[in-house]
């Protein structure tokens, strides 16, 4: 090896370092806007670990790609209970009218104006239970589609070596993911590339 090859890599190595070093206080200031409470679910063991596995941006790209499928789903799902309530808007209006014209024919025969009203008020109900019922297990869909998300970008970013991330559906610690998520993307937004000082090899 030459006296240069090895200059380089002392070099390479100094940089890694730096970068690295800038990625964990970068990291430990974002984890000081969290809230307490998990400020403290926040080694600087942890904090250490994660800077480590930012530093070649695979993991940069693979939040970003996970974030851009969460967005995608998000998307699709709202769009499916727009058209859902939609759906639900014209088959209301669409009994109203017929309950509105069913009343009207009474005119000429008022003895049916009670079993009508009546008629009209049961298919108004059995409509509004049938359609709150529908509302209800489509969001109960959605719930389960983005739990299904959540736990496809646990293990994801566990088998990328990713700190803090394994597969769980335990509320503190989904939140707590959540909001490492969101430090990794603030975090591929930035440039740790330039280093805080020189190295030169003599």
């Amino acid at each position: 090896m030459s006296m240069y090859g090895g200059c380089s890599s002392v070099q390479d190595n100094m940089g890694l370092q730096q970068r690295q070093y800038a990625l964990l206080m970068e990291i430990q200031r974002l984890c000081r806007e969290l809230p307490m409470t998990y400020q403290q679910r926040v080694p600087y063991s942890m904090l250490s670990s994660l800077s480590a596995s930012l530093l070649d941006g695979t993991v940069f790209e693979i939040v970003n790609h996970l974030a851009e499928i969460q967005h995608m789903t998000e998307r699709k799902l709202m769009e499916q209970r727009s058209q859902l309530v939609n759906s639900h808007k014209a088959l209301k209006q669409e009994m109203t009218k017929k309950h509105r014209e069913a009343l009207q024919s009474c005119q000429s025969k008022p003895h049916n104006l009670k079993l009508v009203t009546n008629t009209n008020q049961k298919e108004k109900q059995a409509l509004e239970t049938r359609l709150e019922d529908e509302i209800r297990k489509f969001d109960e869909r959605i719930v389960l589609e983005l739990d299904h998300r959540v736990a496809e970008q646990q293990m994801t970013l566990e088998k990328a070596g990713v700190a803090g991330f394994f597969t769980t559906s335990k509320p503190e610690e989904v939140r707590l993911q959540m909001y490492l998520l969101e430090i990794i993307r603030k975090l591929s937004k930035m440039n740790f590339n330039a280093a805080p000082f020189s190295f030169t090899c003599t």
